[in-house]
């Protein structure tokens, strides 16, 4: 299928908006993206946590460890294989490539067992998928917005108690989109027809919640809107560049005329 006529997604739209030329290079000319340890780390507690939760939280905390390490590992690992010289890494803040892959195993391996000891604290309610009698964890979705088929995967869905959902995306990172939880709560609505009020973020760096977004009111048009102008300008081949936001973060710089590293 060519991506003219591919499904949309949350990232793929915020990508687009942030940096046309950034989704071209991306999924137009297969520039191969430089590798992150966030985006490793990011995965394997994701990972972890959700067998966590289908385990009906009855792992071990140094299991559900274990799963982390396991995951990260195995993708470092691959990744590795491609980029040896850890030196091309995109890495953050201070540390180097190799620093931030040492660096997030023993974060992640923390935060890990962060999440086991709060979740078995406060017992989130998990939602119950009504077709296939599953906990809502990893909820994959299809559904048209604006006219654009959008497809997506939602992290958590929270029984409320009145009939209602609430849902949770887990972030280790610190970039939290309010978008990404308002198409997932208007998915929420249209694909099981429950009623989605509130909606937040678990925050692995500080190992709580965040305050709750108020997603009741969310317009499907409003956020249909956003998808249907991002499949037009791709359909109209628009890909405008935008130097400078986030370039040095980007992991197909190295591929763009456009990009300046700073010193």
């Amino acid at each position: 299928m060519s991506v003219e006529n591919q499904p949309r997604s949350v990232s793929q739209t915020q990508q687009y908006e942030q940096c046309a030329w950034r989704w071209y290079l991306q999924r137009v000319e297969r520039v191969q993206p430089r590798p992150a340890a966030w985006s490793y780390h990011g995965t394997a507690f994701h990972s972890a946590a959700e067998a966590w939760e289908r385990s009906s939280r009855s792992l071990g905390a140094d299991e559900v460890v274990e799963l982390f390490h396991d995951e990260y590992t195995s993708m470092v690992n691959a990744a590795l294989d491609k980029e040896p010289d850890t030196d091309r890494w995109l890495a953050a803040g201070r540390y180097s490539g190799g620093e931030d892959i040492e660096r997030r195993y023993h974060l992640g391996m923390e935060q890990t067992a962060a999440y086991v000891e709060w979740s078995k604290a406060t017992r989130p309610a998990l939602w119950t998928e009504p077709n296939e009698q599953k906990p809502a964890l990893e909820l994959s979705f299809m559904v048209e917005l604006g006219g654009v088929q959008v497809r997506g995967f939602i992290d958590q869905a929270l029984d409320e108690g009145d009939d209602s959902v609430r849902v949770r995306d887990l972030k280790t990172g610190t970039m939290k989109s309010k978008f990404q939880l308002q198409t997932y709560s208007v998915a929420m609505r249209k694909v099981w027809g429950v009623a989605v009020n509130k909606a937040d973020w678990y925050l692995a760096r500080d190992g709580r919640l965040s305050r709750p977004l108020k997603v009741g009111e969310v317009s499907e048009d409003e956020i249909g809107q956003r998808f249907a102008d991002m499949d037009a300008g791709v359909k109209r081949g628009d890909f405008p560049a935008n130097p400078g936001f986030d370039c040095n973060f980007c992991d197909v710089s190295h591929g763009c005329i456009f990009f300046s590293p700073k010193t």
